[in-house]
């Protein structure tokens, strides 16, 4: 019995464990683009969807939230080492590091009571006021980077043009689970749909180079899929730039997408468009087109502002004044996916079945394929690795209730010997066989009886004494745990105990049968 219930306890806290934190970093469920089947590198798909709006109405489902990944590096802070030569000379030097990691982008209703029962300094990250530059790190990238509460650290990203961004560590939390703990960075959504170069960004811009004298108002556009279309008013063209002769006040529009086949009638889904403007304020009655040089040949600009957007151009002494708007971007309007938890773990297997009957091979009204995956999917050998523990389980119950029957029938057949002149008596007064069988039956469930009750006493007294003060750990780079989980379950001990009395007493009537063969009159002799 404290074997047994050891083994169930720990098992199942054991299970239930990983798989909470598992589902933490993610979630139950994972809808993303067709065809994908990472969570971290999927292809992009539109934030607004009818089909995904249905799903936030199923009462089954916990929640349905959209988040995106982004991988990153970060540059750990200078840290001062000291150590000794071999010839008695001290060293110093400073040891910077540089890791990788995952960013994963959430909006401000996602639920973070996971990562708030493991924050081990600070605060969660608050995204519902604009976008923020708060990141939550776990504590073994912290150590590994030197990093602390509230430090202003340095990010780098691969994109079309790389980039580096400053973000600040607003909490660190710390679950043991080191394979997702070195990975997983909470961060704004916003800032990692920019950072994938989601969507169509677009600006509009006065280039160094003039062309036939004149200047030349050049598109920037990033994203997508590189195609590009500009409309500059009369519908969409394949050239990004134009040439100007700023003779009189104007705002220059442009709408910027991308197309695949044809440029005016795309034959597969666009990205979503962007639209940036340039606003020219002029004196009017410029003698020339051609703006004033600098030693380099290029346009002379005097600028206005700190950002660079505004600016003015000399034009034969007379100062045109450039004012560039740039486009908001779509980035907004694409995620990598959306998380669904559900409530009840055990409904996973259905309601996943379901909503691939639901989701998959139907284009939404976006002409999306979207791709359901359930965390067992996900993370399938973590999940096997727990299945296996069940048939351990097994194996482990079947062997000391099997060591439980040998030891209570080697004791049955003594007490039946011990008994034999009883057993001689009782049958020569008239006794039926089953009734004196019946008698050391209920004997023998005295002993099973009492021989529970001790090992339920300190079976889950052990298991209270790890629960309550976890004496025993592991290493979580193995076990993905820091401490042996305890979950006690009041359904699996009541049937542990009613199934070991009920297997034990059962497999005590085959020892009880010598019983029957005993000769009254020769067991009245026994000595």
């Amino acid at each position: 019995m404290i074997v047994n219930l050891i083994t169930i306890a720990v098992v199942t806290g054991f299970q239930q464990e990983v798989r909470q934190k598992v589902s933490g970093f993610g979630s139950h469920i994972f809808i993303m683009g067709g065809g994908e089947q990472s969570i971290y590198e999927s292809s992009p798909i539109r934030a607004k969807q009818k089909q995904i709006e249905y799903l936030k109405s199923i009462p089954e489902l916990k929640s349905v939230s959209p988040v995106a990944y982004k991988p990153v590096l970060f540059q750990s802070s200078p840290k001062e080492i000291s150590y000794k030569l071999s010839n008695g000379d001290s060293v110093s030097e400073l040891d910077q590091n540089v890791l990788g990691a995952t960013l994963k982008g959430i909006d401000a209703d996602y639920d973070l009571s996971f990562f708030d029962e493991y924050l081990k300094e600070g605060k969660l990250p608050n995204y519902k006021t604009g976008s923020s530059d708060q990141i939550l790190i776990s504590n073994y990238l912290a150590k590994k980077l030197h990093f602390q509460v509230g430090q202003v650290v340095d990010a780098f990203f691969v994109r079309n043009v790389p980039v580096k961004r400053k973000f600040k560590i607003c909490g660190i939390y710390e679950t043991g689970m080191e394979e997702f703990d070195s990975k997983i960075v909470i961060s704004d959504l916003r800032y990692v749909q920019e950072l994938n170069d989601w969507g169509i960004k677009a600006s509009l811009r006065v280039e160094d180079t003039l062309y036939g004298g004149n200047l030349i108002i050049r598109a920037d556009i990033t994203g997508g899929n590189g195609n590009y279309r500009c409309d500059w008013g009369d519908g969409f063209e394949g050239y990004t730039g134009i040439p100007l002769c700023p003779m009189k006040d104007t705002v220059i529009r442009v709408v910027a997408s991308d197309f695949f086949g044809n440029i005016h009638v795309p034959v597969a889904q666009t990205t979503i468009p962007d639209t940036t403007y340039i606003k020219i304020t002029s004196p009017g009655g410029l003698t020339s087109c051609t703006p004033e040089l600098d030693e380099n040949g290029e346009v002379k600009r005097e600028f206005l502002d700190d950002k660079g957007l505004k600016y003015a151009i000399n034009f034969g002494g007379k100062k045109v004044v450039f004012e560039s708007v740039p486009g908001k971007g779509s980035s907004d309007e694409y995620v990598g996916g959306f998380e669904i938890n559900i409530k009840d773990w055990d409904q996973l297997d259905l309601i996943t079945e379901e909503l691939k009957d639901e989701l998959e091979f139907i284009p939404n009204e976006h002409n999306e394929l979207l791709h359901v995956i359930s965390i067992k999917e996900s993370q399938n050998e973590i999940f096997v690795w727990l299945s296996f523990l069940d048939l351990n389980v097994l194996i482990i119950l079947i062997l000391m209730i099997l060591i439980g029957i040998i030891n209570m029938g080697s004791a049955l057949l003594v007490l039946i010997l011990v008994k034999t002149n009883q057993i001689g008596l009782l049958k020569g007064m008239g006794a039926k066989n089953w009734s004196i069988q019946k008698i050391f039956l209920y004997q023998a469930g005295f002993f099973i009886g009492r021989g529970m009750i001790w090992g339920n006493l300190i079976g889950l007294g052990l298991c209270y004494i790890q629960y309550k003060f976890n004496i025993l750990s592991l290493n979580p780079a193995v076990y993905y745990l820091s401490k042996v989980p305890i979950q006690i379950n009041l359904w699996h001990v009541l049937l542990l105990n009613i199934g070991t009395m009920a297997v034990c007493l059962l497999a005590l009537v085959i020892p009880s049968i010598v019983i029957t063969r005993i000769s009254p009159a020769r067991a009245i002799k026994f000595n």
